[in-house]
């Protein structure tokens, strides 16, 4: 990635591919299967920790820390709301360290027809950076205009999903019994131009009455022990790279548990040079005001 520090402040998507093969994405969801799919995503708000789990390559840190809080809300009827605040802190020695605060809120409908997104970052004291755009899927191509960070209009392949939709196929396909899937992906990251060929690769189911070595208010809040989750890893390649050769190289992967009402705890996010750790420190069901349900 073109800027270390700018890597630790991606969206959390838990959020997937290699330059080999070509993205494989699957067709729209059929009402049938759309609903054996989803139990429904839960609203909730939840705070992770971050902390340097380490870091390797020309990149040394010394230390990382921050958090990440994050709102979801929403359902079928009325599409999906997320909002996100990352704030991190990266200590590169010798006095030298990187304060970042992303901002951003994003809404999909349920059919993932249109993806409203807005992105603002700050870096140490300058001045902030913006992302503002809206994408509507139109017959085989997906349209995005962009008010940020230039007025700019241009399509994407309509074979791409968004961020909520993306998550919604990872757990129908885990359900399945899937180990694999490929999908491109178009967040509104960067500059709002980018598309992201993924792969997730998906573990054996775990239990919800499992909370596993290290639990933490998910995996202890009894309206969750009732629900399965699963380990997964997401890989994001950027689609316009070229490989010099082999595989490509991930831009970035994220590894987490999964929970199949859309929740996510254990993360590890992992940006090549280092590695950061998210735990789950707060969850929240009843601090996020919850939306109508749909008639």
């Amino acid at each position: 990635m073109r800027d270390h520090f700018h890597c630790s402040t991606l969206r959390f998507w838990p959020g997937f591919l290699t330059l080999a093969l070509a993205a494989i994405c699957l067709p729209p969801l059929s009402s049938a299967a759309h609903a054996a799919a989803v139990v429904p995503f839960l609203p909730h708000q939840a705070l992770y920790d971050l902390n340097l789990l380490k870091s390797r390559g020309s990149t040394s840190l010394d230390s990382a820390r921050g958090r990440i809080l994050y709102k979801f809300s929403g359902n079928a009827c009325e599409g999906y709301t997320s909002d996100f605040r990352q704030v991190s802190e990266m200590d590169s020695g010798e006095g030298k360290s990187t304060l970042s605060d992303m901002q951003s809120t994003n809404w999909e409908d349920a059919e993932g027809r249109s993806f409203r997104f807005k992105v603002v970052t700050r870096m140490n004291d300058s001045d902030q950076s913006e992302v503002d755009g809206i994408a509507e899927r139109t017959g085989d191509k997906i349209t995005v205009k962009l008010k940020q960070p230039v007025a700019k209009t241009f399509t994407v392949d309509g074979k791409a999903v968004f961020p909520t939709e993306q998550i919604q196929r990872i757990i129908a396909a885990a359900k399945e019994g899937k180990s694999v899937l490929e999908l491109t992906v178009y967040d509104g990251s960067d500059n709002g131009e980018k598309v992201y060929n993924t792969l997730s690769v998906i573990g054996k189911p775990i239990r919800g009455d499992r909370p596993g070595s290290t639990p933490d208010p998910s995996t202890t809040n009894s309206q969750m022990k009732t629900l399965t989750r699963w380990p997964v890893t997401v890989s994001y390649y950027d689609r316009d790279a070229k490989a010099n050769s082999g595989e490509q190289t991930p831009a970035y992967s994220m590894s987490f548990e999964l929970f199949e009402d859309g929740v996510s705890r254990a993360l590890v996010l992992d940006y090549n040079d280092f590695v950061i750790s998210g735990t789950l420190g707060k969850f929240d069901v009843s601090d996020v005001k919850k939306a109508k349900s749909c008639k």
